[in-house]
C-alpha cells in the first residue's frame, strides 16, 4: 500500500513539472513582431510641387486723377463692368481754393494796393503821352503849312513828322501799361480768394449745375478690381483713384516658391490647381520663373529664400467662374511623372550605412534588402532596383527589428 502512493505520488509530480515546463516554454517562446506591411506594386508616380498661391490680375490698370483737382463721390462699385473709352467711372472738378493766414493775406492785400497805385502811374503816364501826342500833331501841322508857303525846310517836316510818330506810339505804350496794371491788379485781388469766400460757394454752384465736372472714361474694357478713394475728396495730379482688371481672360496666378524648389521648375510645367472653392481641379501652365531671389519669415519665423513663379490658366475659362483678384489657391506644379514603373511606399525606406533598404517579408520572415531608388514624392517612391512587384515589405520599420526576425501582420480592429 505503500509502494503504491510513492509511485503515484511521482507520477503526479512529474506531470505537474511537465505542465510546468510547458508553460515556461510557451511563455519564453519568440513570437512573431506585429508590423505593419504593404506591397510593392507597378503604377503611375507623379512627384511635384505643392505651394499656396493667389490669383492676380496680369495687367491691371491704376486710374488716376489726371490733374490737380476735387474728386467727386465715385459711384462705380467693385465688380462692375466697364467698358473702353465709355464707362464713366469718375468725375473731377476743380479745387477750392485753400484758406488765408494772417501774413498771407496781408501780403495779397498790399500787392492789390500796389496794383492799384501802379495803375494811377499808368493813367498818369497816359496823360503825359496824349499832351505830347497832341503838342506833336499840332507841331506837324504848323510845320506842314510853312513847307507849303516855302518858309521852312523839307527836313523840319520830317523831324516833326518823326516826332509825332514817337509821341503816338507812347500813348499806345501807356494804354498798354494800363492794361497789363488792370491784369495785375486781378491777380493780386484773385489771391484774396479763400474757401469760405461766399461769393466764390455761390458761382461754383452755380457753375455746378451746368459743368459736372472733368469726365474720368474707363481704360480698357474690364471690371472695377478695388476703389481706393470712394468719397469725395482733393487730390494732387497723378494720385490712384481706382483699379480696373481684366478678370475673365487676364487671370493668373502667383506662387512663392522655395528657391531649392524653383530651380526644379520649368516654365511650361503642368500644374494642377486645387482647393480653389469650386467642383474639380482646375489645370495651367508655368509661364515664368523670376530670375531673383527675396528673403521672408515663416510663421514659425524662420527665415526663407522665396522666388516667384507665375501660372497661368489653361483649359475652359468658364470652370473657373466665380474667381477673382487676389482669392488664395494651392497649387501642385508636376516637376517629374512616370507610368507603369515599380513602386514602394516611402515609409518603407530607412538608410542602411550608405543605401537606402527595406524590409522584405517572405515566408513570415523580415529580410533586410539594400535597394536603388529614383524619384520619391514622400508617398510613394520609384524602385529601380533591388525588390520586386507583389512583394511585402515593412512599413514604418522600428530599429528594434533585425534580419531575419519572425514577423506578422498587424490586425486593425
Amino acid at each position: 500500500m505503500a509502494t503504491k502512493r510513492k509511485h503515484s505520488r511521482l507520477v503526479l509530480s512529474l506531470i505537474a513539472l511537465a505542465l510546468i515546463g510547458a508553460a515556461l516554454t510557451a511563455a519564453f517562446w519568440p513570437r512573431p513582431v506585429l508590423v505593419d506591411m504593404d506591397v510593392v506594386r507597378i503604377g503611375t508616380m507623379r512627384v511635384s510641387i505643392d505651394e499656396e498661391g493667389r490669383t492676380q490680375v496680369h495687367e491691371p490698370y491704376v486710374v488716376s486723377s489726371p490733374v490737380a483737382g476735387e474728386l467727386q463721390r465715385v459711384t462705380v462699385l467693385p465688380g462692375q463692368k466697364v467698358t473702353r473709352n465709355e464707362t464713366v467711372v469718375a468725375r473731377m472738378r476743380p479745387a477750392n481754393p485753400s484758406a488765408l493766414d494772417a501774413r498771407t493775406r496781408e501780403q495779397a492785400e498790399a500787392a492789390v494796393t500796389a496794383a492799384e497805385a501802379a495803375i494811377q502811374v499808368a493813367h498818369a503816364d497816359l496823360n503825359a503821352a496824349v499832351a505830347n501826342q497832341e503838342f506833336a500833331d499840332s507841331e506837324l501841322q504848323r510845320v506842314s503849312r510853312l513847307v507849303e508857303r516855302g518858309i521852312t525846310s523839307k527836313v523840319a517836316q520830317e523831324r516833326a513828322e518823326q516826332e509825332a510818330r514817337v509821341a503816338h506810339a507812347a500813348v499806345n505804350t501807356a494804354r498798354a501799361a494800363i492794361a497789363m496794371r488792370v491784369a495785375e491788379l486781378n491777380s493780386a485781388r484773385a489771391q484774396l480768394i479763400s474757401f469760405d469766400d461766399k461769393g466764390l460757394a455761390e458761382a461754383i454752384e452755380g457753375a455746378g449745375a451746368e459743368s459736372p465736372g472733368i469726365p474720368i472714361l474707363a481704360p480698357i474694357d474690364g471690371t472695377i478690381l478695388k476703389l481706393i478713394h470712394k468719397s469725395e475728396t482733393t487730390l494732387p495730379a497723378g494720385e490712384p483713384i481706382l483699379e480696373i482688371g481684366d478678370v475673365e481672360r487676364d487671370l493668373e496666378i502667383e506662387a512663392e516658391l522655395l528657391s531649392s524648389d524653383a530651380v526644379q521648375v520649368r516654365p511650361g510645367d503642368p500644374v494642377i490647381i486645387t482647393n480653389w472653392g469650386g467642383a474639380g481641379d482646375l489645370e495651367g501652365r508655368v509661364e515664368r520663373i523670376d530670375p531673383y531671389g527675396y528673403t521672408k519669415y515663416s510663421a514659425l519665423g524662420v527665415e526663407e529664400q522665396r522666388v516667384k513663379a507665375t501660372i497661368g490658366f489653361t483649359g475652359d475659362s468658364a470652370r473657373r467662374d466665380g474667381l477673382g483678384h487676389g482669392y488664395r489657391v494651392e497649387v501642385r506644379i508636376v516637376v517629374w511623372e512616370g507610368e507603369d514603373i515599380t513602386l514602394v511606399p516611402s515609409s518603407a525606406l530607412f538608410r542602411h550605412r550608405d543605401d537606402w533598404a527595406v524590409f522584405r517579408v517572405a515566408d513570415g520572415v523580415a529580410h533586410l534588402q539594400t535597394v536603388r531608388i529614383g524619384s520619391d514624392n514622400g508617398t510613394v517612391a520609384q524602385v529601380l532596383d533591388g525588390v520586386s512587384p507583389g512583394g511585402s515589405v515593412v512599413l514604418f520599420p522600428s530599429a528594434s527589428l533585425t534580419d531575419g526576425q519572425r514577423v506578422a501582420q498587424r490586425r486593425v480592429e
